[in-house]
């Protein structure tokens, strides 16, 4: 039986409270610290669900809760530039459709679910150190204030370089190098808790796509020019960017864009450029198209244009945890969004981690969690790199694309992109000491 009886969590999006709530479930009091002074609310774009991540909230009780925020997507339904419809991938047999939603509408979900299980939220903790002993970890915040707990588990930015002593029996590592500007608050790709952990730990990749998004209110449809989706998203392969779309019959809806670029630039760096600015470009970008996408980037307001930077992933990750301390979400697997898949797995890290904890001893809780996570999450992270290649093609692999995927869809085993979706947690199966066999990196330090 596990002796964790406490845990301090460090980030508030979405990994943080689904993993307190699993914690919770599991008889584990945790507490999550939220760098900012207040909520999230009204901040990011759209994300989905897949039926992997609907399985996640289910095993901890929070069945029900997407389904009524998002929209049912049965089908995604690929076009290129001029509107021709290449390939239509439908939900999996057997599987609930994703969901497509507005992040702020998960993020006040799942608040309202941790204040209603009891689960103490507190905001305005920059965590700036971490220290551990024998008996437990410590955190500390810019405010001066400190937390202790049995384990910690960081998903976030740790904004200022701190002492860490992350194993009793090792000298503390040298202080990592001052992070790189922010690409958005609470951003676990860019996790400084990361490189406590591990001060050679990898830094995020550019995958070439700068992204773009917006939401749509009620507005006029020309279906001559760009037509409305259904329970379909769309996606299409343009001459020079690549464009995905949900349009509903009163014109709602939403658009996002990966523009390719040979250099990134950070969220703020994109943020700080007028976004009409942006917005002339993306029309002109689209312009081109036979299928109309810059009617749908004219309506957008300016005000209104999501302006995410970089688009990046980290392929591997060396080390996910050392002594009391252990990363979750985008800080131990950051996928692209590419793959679709970015908020379920870091739901289903949380739920596994808190299984782990429930049944066996920290150390090997966090490393049988490693073992059942690590190849499932970096094979996900491989095939939306691959997407990522379909996106940015150049004007001789984009004829070859549009004349080679009709063909391989017809002849793909359909096992081969629904199997991440598959994926499903026995929240009352024990984890056995033995699912620590499974080999993992070796760790510095």
């Amino acid at each position: 039986m596990s002796i964790t009886r406490s845990a301090i969590v460090i980030g508030g999006g979405i990994a943080g409270p689904v993993a307190a709530l699993a914690l919770g479930q599991a008889g584990i009091e945790a507490t999550v610290y939220e760098a900012y002074d207040t909520t999230a609310d009204g901040v990011g774009g759209t994300l989905s669900i897949a039926p992997n991540g609907l399985d996640a909230l289910a095993a901890v009780g929070l069945a029900g809760v997407v389904e009524e925020l998002g929209s049912p997507i049965t089908s995604m339904v690929m076009r290129n530039g001029k509107g021709r419809r290449l390939a239509t991938l439908g939900s999996p047999a057997g599987l609930p459709a994703q969901r497509l939603l507005w992040r702020p509408d998960l993020y006040r979900a799942l608040r309202d679910a941790t204040a209603s299980r009891g689960v103490r939220v507190e905001y305005g903790r920059r965590l700036t150190a971490v220290d551990q002993d024998a008996d437990g970890v410590t955190a500390v915040f810019a405010d001066g204030t400190t937390a202790r707990a049995d384990v910690l588990l960081g998903a976030v930015r740790l904004r200022s370089p701190g002492r860490c002593k992350l194993d009793p029996a090792a000298p503390a590592p040298p202080p990592p190098p001052p992070p790189p500007p922010a690409r958005g608050g609470g951003d676990g790709i860019r996790s400084r808790v990361r490189s406590l952990l591990d001060p050679a730990a990898p830094a995020p990749r550019y995958v070439g796509l700068l992204g773009f998004g917006a939401r749509l209110g009620p507005g006029p449809v020309d279906a001559s020019r760009i037509g409305t989706t259904g329970s379909e998203m769309h996606f299409v392969f343009g001459r020079r960017a690549f464009f995905g779309y949900v349009l509903d019959e009163d014109g709602s809806g939403g658009w996002f864009a990966n523009l390719p670029r040979a250099a990134s630039t950070t969220a703020a760096e994109t943020r700080a450029t007028d976004p009409a600015g942006w917005l002339k470009l993306l029309r002109e970008t689209f312009a081109g198209d036979g299928l109309r996408m810059d009617d749908l980037i004219a309506r957008t307001d300016p005000a209104d244009l999501i302006s995410v930077g970089g688009m990046e992933d980290l392929p591997t990750v060396p080390v996910w945890h050392r002594g009391r301390a252990v990363l979750i979400g985008d800080a131990a697997h950051a996928t692209s969004p590419s793959s679709g898949q970015g908020a379920s797995l870091a739901l289903e890290s949380a739920v596994e981690l808190a299984r782990c904890l429930r049944d066996l001893p920290h150390q090997e809780a966090f490393a049988g969690y490693e073992s059942l996570r690590r190849a499932r999450v970096e094979k996900i992270i491989k095939m939306g790199e691959r997407t990522n290649s379909d996106k940015a093609a150049g004007p001789v692999a984009r004829v070859l694309r549009d004349l080679m995927m009709p063909v391989a869809m017809r002849l793909m085993n359909p096992e081969s992109f629904s199997w991440p979706m598959r994926h499903h947690i026995d929240w009352d199966a024990p984890v056995a000491g033995a699912a620590v066999s499974v080999q993992a990196p070796a760790r510095a330090g």
